[in-house]
């Protein structure tokens, strides 16, 4: 009988063992069975978790620069309910503003007509400038809620936020009228922060009457009025790309010291001629002597020796055959060099002639790097945003984007272009209430040997304060037409 019951608790036990392990072999199957299905939930989960994220990224981080594309029709809704708001120069003068009338209509104006119209822009047939950079600004309001909900309940549209710039209106007015009648760009930076202070391109036009003048001024190929020569513009840089060829010097030799050229006004090689800027001959020089009085052939031999990879190398080091970092529509620079390229090519380009080309707002930047111990700050033109009350809104930050030199690099290529100042071909600049190092240029354009006025420079070496560049257009040597009017802004800036 015992036994019989111990036979019974043995199957009893091996039943429930089986049952057990047929029961797990079914999670097992099901499971198996289900797998297809639970890697498709949690797929589901982590997309509807992914859109979630970027929801929040959007509507934090990016959607402000989505509504302010030119290409959303969503401001459209925005100007409905909003008047744009002014937008002002850094001492306070207003650039732009909306005339509303009693009808409620309601009209751009800009009472400096010509003088900001490429950086400040325009509001019609599109838009321009700071008008479209900051439209998203210009069309929100940050004015006290009760009067925004009064306004509301009254069918009142609100004020548009106030755009404070990084403009000095003297500076650009000075820099406007310096630049006369003639075709060409100025710029002019804060070296330490990327304020840009003032940005002047010509021929110009008249914002205010930008509807009016819009067939002709968008077929006028002539004048090409619309275009912003100071960030579009595409110019041989001249001598003042000698910066970069003497900073390849250094970053080959780690000194200036030791170079040696006996000038004899003309340099030639296979069958092309090199020559001095009117036959000049300046004999025995060091680098420092051929820098200041921009001697051709010294930097001609000079890039024979360094060889094309090596220019090119320093060169896009600077920026070119790249993106800038600026939130306006502008050109690339190019340098077209490398080691195969011929010797003729190689001089022409060591002086800043061949293929090479530059704009303005890119020979600022080089300048502002070399005034900040090598150190390139992120341009920029809105300081700050305020309500209609003058309240703040948002203030903007000087952001440091690159360093494009070491310190000592920038130290040395200061002193080169304070000997240019002191002894060289920017000697109208020496002997002012202040200090000063830059380049002149003179790139010629045609067969016949006409040029384009360049100076790029700064003042106050110490310390410097503003950094410009300047070109006019067939304006002939540096000296002549690009140094005044860069001796103008200085002036301005410091009386």
């Amino acid at each position: 009988m015992n036994k019989l019951k111990r036979q019974e608790k043995k199957q009893a036990k091996l039943e429930a063992k089986l049952a057990k392990k047929r029961e797990k072999e079914e999670r097992k199957r099901k499971r198996a069975k289900n797998k297809p299905y639970t890697i498709v939930s949690y797929m589901f989960v982590a997309i509807f978790v992914s859109l979630i994220g970027y929801m929040v990224y959007f509507n934090v981080i990016k959607s402000e620069e989505f509504i302010n594309s030119p290409y959303n029709t969503r401001q459209d809704t925005f100007a409905d309910r909003v008047i744009r708001g002014n937008i002002k120069s850094s001492d306070g003068e207003i650039l732009a503003t909306t005339q509303v009338y009693e009808d409620g209509t309601e009209d751009r104006f800009y009472p400096y007509e010509n003088i900001f119209a490429h950086v400040i822009g325009y509001d019609s047939k599109g838009k321009s400038g700071l008008e479209s950079e900051a439209n998203f600004q210009l069309l929100s309001s940050h004015a006290f809620f009760l009067e925004q909900l009064k306004n509301e309940f009254q069918d009142y549209k609100n004020m548009g936020d106030t755009v404070v710039s990084t403009l000095d209106a003297s500076l650009q007015v000075t820099a406007y009228q310096a630049l006369g009648d003639r075709r060409g760009a100025v710029v002019a930076i804060e070296p330490s922060t990327g304020k840009i202070l003032a940005m002047v391109s010509k021929p110009d036009f008249n914002p205010n009457s930008i509807d009016e003048n819009w067939e002709y001024l968008i077929s006028d190929s002539e004048n090409s009025s619309l275009l912003n020569r100071a960030t579009q513009g595409q110019y041989p840089p001249g001598s003042t790309f000698k910066v970069v060829t003497a900073l390849d010097y250094l970053r080959k030799h780690n000194t200036v010291d030791g170079f040696l050229y006996n000038c004899t006004g003309s340099i030639t090689m296979e069958d092309h001629t090199i020559t001095c800027y009117n036959g000049g001959v300046h004999g025995q020089e060091d680098l420092p002597a051929a820098f200041a009085s921009s001697c051709n052939c010294a930097f001609a031999q000079m890039g024979l020796d360094l060889g094309g990879n090596s220019l090119k190398k320093v060169g896009e080091s600077l920026l070119f055959n790249s993106k800038l970092p600026l939130s306006m529509d502008y050109q690339k620079s190019t340098l077209s060099i490398d080691g195969s390229s011929g010797k003729p090519l190689l001089m022409q380009t060591s002086i800043g002639q061949g293929n090479t080309l530059v704009s303005p707002m890119h020979m600022a930047l080089i300048t502002s790097a070399i005034a900040n111990d090598g150190v390139l700050m992120t341009p920029y033109l809105v300081d700050h945003v305020e309500n209609n009350r003058g309240d703040l809104v948002k203030e903007y930050s000087p952001n440091e984007y690159k360093t494009l030199m070491s310190s000592s690099e920038a130290q040395t290529l200061e002193s080169l272009m304070v000997n240019v100042v002191n002894v060289g071909t920017a000697s109208s600049l020496s002997g002012q209430g202040y200090t000063a190092a830059g380049k002149t240029g003179s790139a010629e354009y045609d067969e016949y040997g006409n040029s384009h006025s360049w100076f790029i420079g700064y003042s106050n070496v110490e310390n410097p304060d503003v950094a410009v560049a300047v070109i006019v257009e067939g304006g002939g040597t540096g000296s002549e037409a690009a140094v005044p009017i860069a001796q103008q802004v200085f002036n301005e800036y410091y009386y």
